[in-house]
């Protein structure tokens, strides 16, 4: 995981490549081009004008949030929501995280991003080289845009860490650990065993 910055000057020809030409003369990425890359095979996060690459998910994250993207799914349509995989959420003007799994309103199935407003619910997935931007990052940017809920799932163990938005900072209000069932009551009504996430074995 790196922060890098791209040419503006090499976007046109770079296309999905475009992450291969990185340097440092401190030019910022504008939400306009950033937008402008389309869809890309990497996962590129936009954050005041620097960029966060970060490599494929390993197949143990993967079915994480495969599995909890199951779970939530059916509860989020019948309470009439929207449980996301990988979407882009507009947290302010530059500032573009890609979460793993978000419970939304309704949306514009159409549209290349979606705004802060809509999410009710940011779940991120830790691994060993995440674990910082997870919980300190994004963390407080999901807070600062105002995000109801934000599920911590730990990659390594399956628990989960349910925090709540108070004020403008996020408070724990509770962990479940294999063994454990955690039981959401928002945004959605849904029971959720960690054990159940993690890979057999």
């Amino acid at each position: 995981m790196r922060l890098v910055f791209v040419k503006e000057s090499d976007l046109d020809h770079m296309g999905g490549a475009m992450t291969t030409a990185i340097f440092s003369d401190g030019r910022a990425m504008s939400e306009e081009k950033f937008l402008g890359l389309g869809e890309t095979f990497e996962r590129i996060e936009l954050f005041d004008g620097s960029l966060l690459v970060t490599p494929a998910p390993t197949p143990r994250h993967q079915r994480i949030s495969g599995k909890l993207l199951i779970a939530l799914e059916p509860v989020a349509e019948r309470a009439g929501l929207h449980a996301l995989e990988a979407v882009n959420v507009r947290l302010q003007t530059d500032r573009i995280p890609i979460p793993d799994l978000v419970i939304t309103t309704k949306i514009n199935f159409d549209e290349l991003v979606i705004d802060a407003a809509s999410i009710r619910l940011v779940c991120e997935i830790t691994s060993p080289t995440s674990t910082a931007t997870d919980k300190v990052l994004k963390m407080h940017y999901y807070a600062t845009a105002g995000i109801p809920w934000y599920l911590l799932i730990e990659q390594d163990t399956g628990a989960l860490r349910l925090h709540e938005l108070d004020g403008a900072t996020y408070v724990e209000r509770s962990v479940t650990r294999v063994g454990e069932v955690l039981r959401l009551t928002e945004p959605v009504v849904a029971t959720i065993d960690p054990a159940e996430l993690l890979p057999p074995g």
